[in-house]
C-alpha cells in the first residue's frame, strides 16, 4: 500500500499489527522439529511396512538463524531459545542490546548467518532488498546439512535455485509455506521432493487469530468512521 498516496487523497490506512506472530512463529518451530527429529522420513518408512532406527538431532545442539527481527522473527526466537537453541540473527534495521538480550538473539553478518545456520528461517518482510534475498550464492554458503524455512513471502526465495540445491544435496531439506507463485504449480519439483514439507500459504491459520483480525477489522472501521 503506498501510504503516501493515500495520505495525499486523505484515505485512512488501518491495520490488524501482530496478529499473525504467534500462529506464525509456531509454525517456524514445528518446521524445525519435524526436520530436526526427521519425523517425515520416519512416518514414511514405518507406512512402508519398515522398523529402522533413522537419525535425528536434538534441538539444543542446533543453531537456528533468523533473518529478519521484528515481531514474528523476534516470536521465533523466543520459542527457540525455550528448546536450548543456539539463535543467530540479521536485520537490515538497527536492533538494540536489549531487545537482542531480551529474546536470546545473536547479532551476525547475513552472510554468516547462511553459513553457521543448521536451519534458516526467513522471517523479514517484502519489499526491493528482500526479493531474491536467496539465490544460488546464498544456497552455497548453506551447510549441506541445513534446512530452509520461508513463512514469510515466496518471492524472497529463488526457487529454480533452491530446487538445483534439493537435487544436489548442497543443502539437506525446505520448509515451504510460500511460494514464488501461488498456487504452487501442480508440477512444480517441490511437490515430488522428500526433503521438502509444504503447505499452501497457511502458517497463520488459527480460529483464533482468524478472530481477532475480524473483530480488529471491524473496530477500525469504527475508528476511521469517527474520524480517528
Amino acid at each position: 500500500i503506498d501510504l503516501d498516496a493515500a495520505k495525499r487523497r486523505n484515505i485512512a490506512v488501518y491495520r490488524t499489527a501482530g496478529a499473525l506472530t504467534h500462529p506464525v512463529a509456531d509454525t517456524v518451530i514445528a518446521h524445525v522439529l519435524a526436520f530436526a527429529r526427521n519425523l517425515m522420513s520416519k512416518d514414511a518408512s514405518m507406512k512402508q511396512g519398515e522398523w529402522r532406527k533413522l537419525p535425528s538431532v536434538t534441538l539444543r545442539e542446533s543453531v537456528l538463524g533468523i533473518v529478519g527481527l521484528g515481531k514474528i522473527g523476534k516470536a521465533v526466537a523466543r520459542r527457540a531459545t525455550s528448546f536450548g537453541m543456539e539463535v543467530i540473527g540479521c536485520d537490515i534495521r538497527s536492533i538494540s542490546s536489549e531487545d537482542l538480550r531480551e529474546n536470546g538473539i545473536s547479532m551476525e553478518s547475513f552472510s554468516e548467518v547462511l553459513r553457521r545456520s543448521d536451519f534458516l528461517s526467513i522471517n523479514c518482510d517484502l519489499n526491493p532488498s528482500s526479493v531474491q534475498l536467496i539465490g544460488e550464492d546464498e544456497l552455497n554458503l548453506m551447510k549441506e546439512s541445513s534446512v530452509l524455512i520461508n513463512t514469510a513471502r515466496g518471492e524472497m526465495i529463488d526457487e529454480t535455485a533452491l530446487v538445483s540445491a534439493l537435487e544436489k544435496q548442497s543443502i539437506a531439506g525446505a520448509g515451504l509455506d510460500v511460494f514464488e507463485k501461488e498456487p504452487l504449480s501442480i508440477d512444480s519439483p517441490l511437490r515430488q521432493m522428500s526433503s521438502c514439507l509444504l503447505s499452501a500459504h497457511n502458517a497463520n491459520a488459527s480460529p483464533a487469530t482468524f478472530d481477532y483480525i475480524h473483530r480488529k477489522t471491524i473496530d477500525n472501521v469504527l475508528r476511521g468512521l469517527r474520524g480517528e
